[in-house]
This record gives structure tokens, C-alpha cells and sequence, in this order.
């Protein structure tokens, strides 16, 4: 009836829309991995490239390659232009700007696999495929960790960023990043502060995956946090991506230890994106929600659980710090009392 009274149409067809994206929306991840998965991005930002192009790079036949195009260009990915040739899309230029998330589309043939039955997976216990891919659940060898810590130190910038504009690291002495990686955040960190003194502590075969990349820059610590000791007396540690990838049980011990481990007066700040942040709803719950079931392991928290698990902790002084890029990270921090 409301697609009959013009008063209400256009509200009829936002909402018509708005229903068939989500109908459709697997479709649409679908067209974008596997423009990512043929290199397709790269190969338009270089130059616009007809049919015939696309399809000798890409290996598909022309009807193929024509309607993948077609499809790309749909979600604007891709721009069509005369003589059956494809430019970059405004979408398509913002992904191949950022390569973190080109990094991450590559990386979900895994999640979609275990998304492929979400009843399944819902009713598993344990993760699905993707949990294989998470080094940090078991012990494993240096080429276990090697994927996953390239996928963090490639997707790490855009968070760095997010937290470094939001955040005055000038009145800090020494950082310790837990979970740090390969050291992608830190080095982002050290560029703009470089009186700071830096230090990361993650599984053995990453710390010297870190070391080999930083350099005497950044000391290196080796271990894990939930058994082994965390270094002492840093006035600043970060937890960037961290507590969300774990349970309850593990983030509680964790924060009690980093407590036990700070300088007096010292502060924690967790950075990940967060769940119920206005305007990014759906990614909190509805993305990360799935995401960490497949990995087996953690789930998406608001700003408010984080806080009061920073209180029940002993942190003191505990507040939110809004950032420009919430899909980044939202920030948490807290205090130490002096």
C-alpha cells in the first residue's frame, strides 16, 4: 500500500533497498573477493583496461570477465566507460588505498567457508576452518605464525592511525605493546614519537619475527601472556586488537596481570573495534560476532563491558576515548594508581 501514496514512496523504497541488501549482501562480498582474489583493483588503478584485458589477466572467458565487471561496477568498485572498458570505482579506489583491508577480503575465504553453514557453526563448539589460521590458540612453529602476522602488520596501520591522532603519546616514558605482532603499531608509534622507548611482548616465533623486522629500535619480549610474566615497568601498555580475540576469563586474568605489570601511575589503553559504536552497529555484533565464532575464540564487547572489566581489574580513573575511524578501533583506557 505505501508503494501507492507518494508520500510515503521513497520511505517504501529505502526500505525495499535496505531488505534486499541484506538478501543479496553475500553476492556482493562474494563479487568484491574475488575481484581481490584476480588482482582486478591493482590492474585498474593502474590504467582503464577493456574486456579482452581483463579477461587474458584474470584467466576468465569474456562473458565471465563481462559480467564480474558488470557486477563490480554495480557496487561501484569498478566504473564503466566508453568502448567497453572499466576504470577504478570510487569503492575501488578507497580499497586499494588502504591495504590492510585488501589483506582481510583476501584472508575470508576461510570465514566464508565456515559461514557457508551458519546454523553449523553456531551450533559448533571449538571455531570452524578459520581457527586454524589463529596461531595464538596453541603452541605452533614459526611458519604457522607467519600468515596471520603479515595479515596483522598489513591491516595495523589504520588502526595506528585511529589511535595516534586520538591519543597524546608525548607524556609517556616507555610503551610495552602486548600482542604486538610484528611490530606494525609501534613502528607507526616510534615515527611520531621517536623519544619514546618501545617494547613488545608476543608468542616466541613472532617476538623474533618483530626483532628481525625493527630492529634494536624496539625491544622484544617472548612469551605468552596468559602463563608467562609480562615485563615490568613500562608507564604505558597497549592491548590493540587483543581483548576482543579472547574469552572472558583469559581478558580478566590479562588485565589483572598488566595491572600487576604497570608502573605506578601508569595507564592501559585497549584499542579494537568495538560493539554498539553508533553508526557501525552492524559491524560490531553482526561481522565480528560471526567472525570470532569462526575463530574459535573472544567476542565483540561495547565500550561499557570493556570499562567495567578495566574497574573490576583495580584500574582507576577508566573512560572511553572516541576516535575519527571507530571501524578502526574505539579506544578504553585506565590508570594505575600512583
Amino acid at each position: 500500500m505505501a508503494w501507492k501514496l507518494p508520500i510515503f514512496r521513497s520511505i517504501a523504497r529505502r526500505r525495499a533497498r535496505a531488505m534486499f541488501d541484506l538478501v543479496a549482501g553475500f553476492t556482493y562480498s562474494q563479487l568484491l573477493f574475488a575481484g581481490v582474489r584476480l588482482g582486478l583493483f591493482p590492474l585498474l588503478q593502474a590504467a582503464p583496461r577493456d574486456l579482452g584485458e581483463i579477461a587474458a589477466h584474470s584467466g576468465l572467458g569474456p562473458e565471465a570477465a563481462e559480467r564480474l565487471m558488470k557486477g563490480l561496477a554495480a557496487l561501484k568498485l569498478a566504473e564503466p566507460l566508453a568502448g567497453g572498458r572499466y576504470a577504478l570505482g570510487e569503492h575501488g579506489a578507497a580499497l586499494v588505498a588502504n591495504p590492510g583491508v585488501m589483506a582481510m577480503v583476501d584472508h575470508h575465504d576461510l570465514l566464508y567457508t565456515d559461514l557457508a553453514d551458519p546454523v553449523a557453526l553456531l551450533q559448533r563448539r571449538g571455531g570452524g576452518r578459520l581457527s586454524g589460521y589463529w596461531p595464538y590458540a596453541e603452541g605452533r612453529a614459526a611458519g604457522d605464525v607467519a600468515p596471520y602476522s603479515r595479515l596483522m602488520a598489513a591491516s595495523q596501520p589504520m588502526v595506528a592511525d585511529a589511535v595516534l591522532d586520538a591519543v597524546d603519546f608525548r607524556r609517556f616514558r616507555r610503551l610495552l605493546d602486548i600482542g604486538g605482532g610484528e611490530g606494525a603499531f609501534l613502528e607507526a608509534v616510534g615515527a611520531r614519537h621517536p623519544a619514546l622507548e618501545l617494547a613488545l611482548f608476543d608468542l616466541p616465533d613472532v617476538a623474533a619475527r618483530a626483532t628481525g623486522r625493527l630492529g634494536e629500535r624496539v625491544r622484544t619480549y617472548g612469551g605468552r601472556f596468559p602463563h608467562d610474566p609480562l615485563p615490568q615497568g613500562a608507564d604505558l601498555m597497549t592491548l590493540v586488537r587483543i581483548c576482543h580475540d579472547h574469552d572472558d576469563d583469559v581478558v580478566r586474568a590479562l588485565l589483572a596481570r598488566v595491572r600487576a605489570s604497570l608502573a605506578p601511575g601508569g595507564t592501559l589503553l585497549v584499542a579494537e573495534p568495538m560493539a554498539g559504536t553508533p553508526g557501525a552497529e552492524a559491524m560490531g555484533d553482526g561481522y565480528f560476532g560471526l567472525y570470532l565464532l569462526a575463530m574459535g575464540s573472544g567476542r565483540p564487547r561495547t565500550p561499557a563491558d570493556l570499562m567495567s572489566m578495566l574497574r573490576s581489574a583495580g584500574f582507576v580513573r577508566v573512560r572511553q576515548i572516541r576516535t575519527s575511524n571507530p571501524y578502526a578501533a574505539q579506544l578504553v583506557s585506565g590508570q594505575v594508581d600512583a
